[in-house]
């Protein structure tokens, strides 16, 4: 009889540790995904700010502007990234997207200018 009872419990105790590591699964899959989206902005913002000032010769405002924006969130996420919940992150995401997309954008029509003829 303890034996059962024994392994009843070694049962119930392996349910819940995979229950609780299962529990944060979306949270740290959101996480993962929203840094892998600001990584992405950042190089794409460096890239910009490389071929803008090549172009211009000056350092644009915007690129810097947006770098420094992206500090901001990433300093967020170190003190509330994880406590936040899954849809704040997947919002954040989800911003960092349209704005790489922007910058894609722009990226596109700097390197049309430089590409058409003088």
């Amino acid at each position: 009889m303890a034996t059962v009872v024994f392994a009843v419990i070694v049962v119930l105790a392996l349910a819940g540790a995979w229950w609780f590591s299962r529990r944060d699964l979306p949270r740290q899959r959101a996480f993962t995904r929203l840094l892998d989206a600001a990584d992405a902005l950042e190089s794409r913002l460096r890239t910009a700010k490389v071929e803008i000032e090549a172009i211009t010769g000056d350092e644009d405002e915007t690129v810097r502007t947006a770098l420094q924006e992206m500090l901001r969130q990433r300093l967020w996420l170190q003190q509330h990234g994880d406590t936040a919940p899954v849809e704040k992150l997947e919002e954040m995401r989800a911003s960092i997207d349209r704005a790489r997309d922007r910058i894609d954008q722009q990226l596109r029509l700097v390197e049309r200018a430089r590409a058409a003829p003088p």
